[in-house]
């Protein structure tokens, strides 16, 4: 009985003392060197090239996003409107809470202008404004920018207002803010422009100096390479802050939600160093390189080429990426260009980390004596041709014989 308690006591303390496998999946790291340990809850580190996650701590828990939640108002502002459009204030924007531009009833500035004072001095005021242009009232907007949440992969987050202010159900994750703002770095140069701006001035209504608009992103002052993004706060949400800075041509995206104080800076700090220390990215094969030649049956040899590029990021120091190419068993003509015959698998330690398409680089037609009537014609005219031909040697036998009689009867007449 004392035995058997005894290995149940020990058996309990392993047990209670490994550590849970929540525990261990809240923060991933693909780099053998120990993560950074940051105060923010929830936070994300991305490649902005490939979208790939270098770091990760309760990515997909909801949060409440605060400023960065103009992001998304930016992007719908670029995709919807022009940057010479101008925008008159209505009256819901003079009403806005929270920093703003103090813009008044009326007052006209170009989109652009809204969307640096929006971007750069974080005004809700011009959050509102861009919102009523582009959508006519702020629900349509937000409707707007949710299904573009939901087109670029964001599935966690929904907005309720254009600017970030405490609402019921605005929601967001680290992980969705970083698709977001990859999204907007990808394919708006005026928002990478923007957010990468220290100062600028616009007009003010009746004044006779400029507003001087001040970017609240302490990065672009205090990290070498940071060229953006945006930082928030609320009592309720914390700090939040997506930054981005770029190294040798490389950028990465930092995103943390609810950290404390200046501990959002450090935090960000702390996330990008860890990227830009710890991995290198890695440009495996370009687009319309030729991979192999094969056979091709009934049709001449075709050219294999990669339908597209493929980069990805790896820990500093690990063995190096290889490719394996896997081909259709059968390739048989006719084959069109542009069409897929295999693919190259990219490998790292033999294992598939992923795959580009291997296209034929012409068009491969089938030869004609490879069809089945060619053939059906060739057998008949080898049995019709000496058909033919006897009959020919007949009638020229039949054609001599006549002349000769005829020659001998004109001889004798």
């Amino acid at each position: 009985m004392r035995r058997k308690l005894f290995v149940f006591m020990i058996v309990a303390y392993i047990f209670f003392s490994m550590p849970s496998v929540k525990a261990f999946a809240d923060t991933v790291s693909l780099s053998p060197v120990p993560p950074p340990s940051i105060v923010g809850e929830t936070a994300v580190l991305i490649d902005v090239k490939t979208g790939k996650v270098l770091y990760d701590k309760n990515p997909h828990v909801r949060m409440e996003p605060a400023s960065i939640t103009k992001i998304m108002t930016a992007i719908v502002a670029l995709e919807k409107g022009n940057l010479t459009d101008i925008v008159v204030t209505r009256k819901q924007p003079t009403l806005a809470d929270g920093t703003r531009i103090y813009l008044e009833e009326g007052e006209k500035l170009t989109l652009e202008q809204m969307l640096y004072a929006m971007l750069l001095n974080s005004a809700n005021d011009a959050a509102v404004a861009i919102a009523e242009h582009i959508g006519g009232d702020v629900p349509s907007f937000v409707k707007m920018m949710n299904e573009k949440a939901r087109e670029i992969g964001a599935l966690d987050t929904t907005f309720v207002n254009p600017n970030g202010l405490p609402a019921k159900g605005h929601l967001t994750t680290a992980y969705d803010m970083a698709l977001i703002t990859r999204y907007a770095i990808l394919h708006f140069p005026e928002f990478r422009k923007i957010v990468a701006t220290k100062t600028f001035d616009i007009p003010w209504q009746g004044k006779k100096w400029n507003r001087r608009l001040v970017n609240l992103n302490k990065l672009l002052w205090n990290y070498e390479g940071a060229d953006g993004v945006k930082s928030g706060y609320t009592s309720s949400a914390g700090q939040t802050l997506v930054a981005s800075a770029t190294k040798n041509g490389w950028q990465l995206i930092a995103v943390v939600l609810k950290s404390q104080g200046k501990n959002i800076w450090s935090d960000a700090e702390a996330l990008l160093n860890y990227g830009f220390d710890n991995f290198e990215p890695i440009n495996v094969v370009t687009r319309g390189k030729i991979i192999s030649s094969e056979k091709v049956k009934y049709g001449d040899t075709v050219e294999l080429e990669t339908e597209r590029d493929f980069s990805t990021v790896v820990p500093r120091g690990t063995n190096p990426i290889t490719t394996k190419a896997v081909l259709e068993p059968d390739i048989t003509a006719p084959v069109k260009k542009g069409e897929v015959l295999g693919e190259l698998q990219i490998l790292q330690d033999g294992q598939k980390i992923g795959s580009i398409p291997l296209v034929a680089k012409e068009n491969i037609p089938r030869k004609w004596y490879t069809f089945w009537w060619f053939w059906l014609g060739a057998i008949s005219m080898g049995f019709y041709a000496p058909f033919r031909v006897m009959v020919g040697i007949r009638r020229y036998r039949r054609y001599k014989n006549r002349k000769g009689y005829i020659s001998y009867i004109e001889r004798y007449k």
